[in-house]
């Protein structure tokens, strides 16, 4: 008579949660709107804007980023956002179980450029005073320019890019909506973006639903405001 072979349980797995590496984020405030300098919040303050066409997902990206939802308004009207939007940011380092060190920098929500439903007048002032910010502002160490997954190829994105590298502004490109591709999709138009829009850094795809690609733009963030920024 045979006998039974003795059932072996397998060890079972341990999750962990990964938790992100540097600096994260653990407060977010709106602090001010601007349309000129003397709006600017004081100080010296580290700022990463951000910007990109009217409709690119740049509230909903905002609010993903930080954690906090409805931190910036979330609109289906392209073109909303029609002043320069300062919120202060905690950042928070764990060094030791006792020790703690904590960041604080502003995050810019620069109007979006592009269908925005106002006269040709008023589009020619946003472009002033965006532009005005952008190439005068000494605490401006990052500018995140998010460019549609869908649609890459869009001149005026380009334009906003060329524009951007002439002046010599520190670029990270972000590309949002990155869940409504497929995989081939994905792979085609992350090449194209590559190839036409070069920077020092890869572009970081992004979903702001599912939380996609969160961790390498806060990484990104933390050179800026850790200091490793040269």
């Amino acid at each position: 008579m045979k006998q039974k072979k003795k059932s072996v349980k397998k060890p079972q797995p341990i999750y962990t949660r990964k938790e992100p590496k540097g600096p994260r984020i653990i407060a977010s405030n709106y602090v001010a709107s601007a349309v000129r300098p003397d709006q600017y919040p004081e100080g010296d303050t580290v700022e990463v804007a951000f910007l990109g066409r009217s409709n690119v997902g740049k509230s909903s990206l905002i609010n993903s980023l930080c954690n906090h939802r409805g931190l910036a308004l979330v609109s289906g009207q392209p073109g909303k956002t029609k002043t320069i939007n300062f919120f202060t940011i905690t950042s928070k380092e764990d060094l030791s179980e006792t020790e703690e060190r904590r960041y604080e920098w502003f995050l810019v929500d620069l109007p979006g450029y592009g269908y925005a439903k106002t006269d040709k007048s008023n589009r020619n002032i946003w472009s002033s005073f965006i532009a005005d910010y952008i190439l005068n502002s000494e605490r401006l160490m990052l500018l995140c320019l998010l460019v549609d997954g869908r649609h890459p190829e869009l001149p005026i994105d380009q334009e906003a890019f060329n524009w951007l590298r002439q002046a010599g502004v520190p670029l990270q490109i972000v590309v949002t909506k990155i869940d409504k591709l497929n995989s081939k999709e994905r792979q085609q138009n992350m090449r194209f973006i590559k190839e036409n829009f070069p920077c020092e850094t890869p572009a970081i795809p992004y979903s702001s639903l599912k939380h996609t690609g969160r961790e390498l733009l806060l990484s990104r963030i933390n050179q800026v405001i850790v200091g490793g920024e040269e």
